[in-house]
C-alpha cells in the first residue's frame, strides 16, 4: 500500500511518499480503508523527537482518520465491513499512523461517523474536539455555570472548547482577535475579548468580578501569573499547549486560592477517555455543531510539505486534510 512514513525521526523532509506492506490486523483489531487524514500540530512532535514515544520503523505518520472497515477481527464486535469510522489516536504509543491506504485500528480506538457527517469535516474535527472535551471535563472538571475562559479562541482547539462549553451550559468568555469576536460569539461565546488588548485582565475581572472557573489558553503562552491572578477560589488553569514554554509559577497566590494547575496531552489519554470524549464529539458531529473554520484538501504525497508548512506557521488555524488514492 501507499503510506507518507518515516525511518528515522527529525525534520519534515524526512517524511517518504511511497509503498509500504499493507498492515495486518490482530484478533481485536479492524482494517480500515482510509478515506483521508489530517495532520496536527502533535504529529509534527512525534516526527521530530519532541514528543517521545515507542516507535517501530518505517512509521506511519498522522493520528486522524476517517474510512471505512475493510475487515475486522474475531474479537471486535460492533463493527462490520463497509462501516464508516473514524478514529484519533493512532501514530504514537508504538501504534502505525493512519496516512496511509490503509490503517489497522485497535478496536477500543475506533468509532462509527454519524450519519451524514461529511467524512472532511469530520477528520479536521475529531482532534480539536477531543482535546476540548478532555481538557474541560476530563481535566478541567467543568460543570454547568460555570465560567470559563478560553484563550485563542477562534483557532481549531479554542473553538471547540468554546462549543464544548457553552453545550455543557458553562459561561464562556473568549479572547481572540477584534475581527474573530462575531465568529466566537456564533460558536457559543457569551463574552469576547480582543487578546491584544492592554487592558485585557482588567476586562475580564469587570466581566467575572469573582474570578473565573477555569483557564484554558491554547496560545501556548502560558501566562501563569495573570492566569492566577484571574482564577476563582477554587479555580482551574489547564494547560493544553506549549511544549516549550517556561512559565513563572506565582505558588503563593496559586495555593492560597486553593487553586490547582494541571496539564495533559492527548496521547496519555486512556481508551476509555478517548471513548467519552467520542461519544461527545459524535453527537456535536451528527448535530451540525463541529465544522472547521477552514480547510484545504491534498494528496497524501503532500504530507511533509504540510508538515513543513505547519512548523513555518504558515497555515494560520487551516486545517489540511490528506486524501488517499481512493479519497481523492
Amino acid at each position: 500500500m501507499r503510506a507518507a512514513f518515516i525511518e528515522k525521526l527529525g525534520p519534515p523532509e524526512n517524511i517518504r511518499y511511497g509503498e509500504i506492506p499493507a498492515p495486518r490486523p490482530g484478533p481485536t483489531d479492524v482494517l480500515v480503508d482510509v478515506t483521508v487524514t489530517t495532520v496536527n500540530p502533535v504529529d509534527t512532535f512525534v516526527r521530530s523527537g519532541l514528543f517521545r514515544t515507542p516507535a517501530e520503523f518505517p512509521l506511519v505518520v498522522s493520528r486522524d482518520l476517517v474510512g471505512t472497515v475493510a475487515a475486522t477481527g474475531p474479537s471486535t464486535p460492533g463493527f462490520a465491513v463497509g462501516d464508516p469510522v473514524w478514529s484519533n489516536s493512532l501514530g504514537h504509543g508504538g501504534r502505525q499512523g493512519a496516512a496511509a491506504e490503509q490503517a489497522v485500528v485497535s478496536a477500543d480506538r475506533l468509532y462509527h461517523l454519524p450519519e451524514g457527517v461529511d467524512p472532511d469535516e469530520a477528520v479536521a474535527m475529531v482532534h480539536p474536539a477531543a482535546t476540548a472535551h478532555l481538557g474541560l471535563f476530563t481535566h478541567g472538571r467543568v460543570r454547568p455555570g460555570e465560567t470559563v475562559l478560553v484563550g485563542g479562541a477562534a483557532g481549531n482547539v479554542g473553538g471547540a472548547l468554546v462549543v464544548l462549553a457553552a453545550e455543557a451550559g458553562a459561561r464562556v468568555i473568549a479572547t481572540a482577535s477584534a475581527e474573530d469576536a462575531d465568529y466566537c460569539r456564533g460558536l457559543g461565546a457569551a463574552e469576547v475579548l480582543d487578546y491584544r488588548d492592554p487592558e485585557l485582565a482588567r476586562r475580564v475581572r469587570d466581566i467575572s468580578p469573582r474570578g473565573v472557573d477555569a483557564h484554558l489558553d491554547t496560545s501556548g503562552s502560558n501566562d501563569l501569573a495573570t492566569a492566577v491572578d484571574l482564577l476563582a477560589p477554587r479555580g482551574r488553569i489547564v494547560l493544553l499547549a506549549g511544549a516549550r514554554s517556561r512559565p513563572v509559577l506565582p505558588a503563593g497566590a496559586l495555593y492560597m486560592k486553593d487553586c490547582s494547575i494541571v496539564g495533559f496531552v492527548i496521547s496519555h489519554a486512556t481508551s476509555a477517555e478517548l471513548a467519552e470524549a467520542a461519544t461527545t464529539v459524535n453527537r456535536l458531529l451528527a448535530a451540525g455543531r463541529l465544522r472547521p473554520r477552514s480547510t484545504e484538501v491534498l494528496p497524501l504525497s503532500a504530507a511533509a510539505d504540510v508538515h513543513r508548512r505547519m512548523e513555518r506557521g504558515d497555515l494560520n488555524g487551516r486545517r489540511v486534510l490528506l486524501r488517499t488514492g481512493s479519497g481523492a
